[in-house]
């Protein structure tokens, strides 16, 4: 165990098993000395989060839907009762009904339109106005994105959409809650074998092809994305914000595949 977040408590927004990005962020915190909180939506998912919480020496969950205020309102009450502030929060939600992320991007419905962006989006904005006023001495939130929010990505579609505008959120937020010592930044990994990537049309095929062509030629995985966190939500990231840093290999400097793959 190291000592970069020793002292820190934080509430991670997103685990849904142990291959998710947000577990990988959590358990990286809690190596490096963090004390954690979770939250989770639903019965289902609590009891998915309930062992990974305890073995990060954590009994502080919270059953927080996104999309309603007395829900958002009692979670952050929780917190202030039982820790009385926040240095850092993650947040790792989003959402788009699966049979929209098909076919073209034209054809997404008005009211999948709007759900995604709020999900995904609104979310953010909702937690870090809750979160604000226990970050007094400052803090970090972060929140994850991805490359299909500036490149068309196929079977993105409106999470492209989604993530564009999140990641406007970031520099939004950053400006605003800047000269209260509060950061706010975007961490954007690739392709992952995470639920939520799972149900991207033609994830395998992604998966391969960007492990096939990127430099490092390799995907990320959970514990580079942590060890990214874990320097955005330090001392060490104290002058970074409104940042999108991207974990992906570096497939994103490329304009086409490697010559052995055309």
């Amino acid at each position: 165990m190291g000592d970069l977040l020793k002292g820190k408590r934080g509430l991670v927004m997103g685990v849904a098993n142990d291959r998710s990005i947000a577990w990988g962020i959590a358990r990286a915190a809690a190596a490096e000395g963090a004390e954690l909180a979770f939250s989770y939506q639903g019965e289902a998912f609590g009891k998915r989060v309930e062992p990974l919480a305890a073995s990060v020496g954590s009994d502080l969950l919270l059953d927080v839907d996104v999309t309603d205020d007395a829900s958002l309102e009692a979670a952050f009450a929780a917190l202030a009762d039982r820790w009385g502030r926040l240095d850092f929060l993650i947040h790792a939600i989003a959402f788009s009904n699966k049979d929209e992320l098909t076919g073209r991007f034209m054809d997404t419905s008005r009211a999948n339109f709007k759900h995604s962006l709020e999900i995904s989006c609104y979310s953010l904005i909702e937690v870090a106005r809750r979160a604000h006023p226990l970050m007094s001495a400052g803090g970090s939130i972060i929140t994850l994105t991805y490359g299909g929010s500036n490149r068309v990505t196929p079977f993105y579609n409106v999470m492209g959409v989604a993530k564009a505008a999140l990641e406007s959120s970031v520099r939004y937020l950053a400006n605003d809650l800047g000269p209260e010592g509060i950061r706010v930044n975007a961490v954007s990994p690739g392709p992952m074998k995470t639920l939520a990537g799972a149900a991207i049309g033609g994830a395998r095929k992604t998966f391969r092809h960007t492990e096939a062509n990127a430099p490092l030629r390799a995907n990320a995985t959970l514990e580079a994305i942590g060890g990214t966190a874990v320097w955005l939500l330090s001392d060490w990231g104290a002058c970074t914000t409104g940042e999108v840093v991207t974990v992906d290999g570096g497939y994103h400097v490329l304009g086409m595949p490697q010559s052995e793959n055309l």
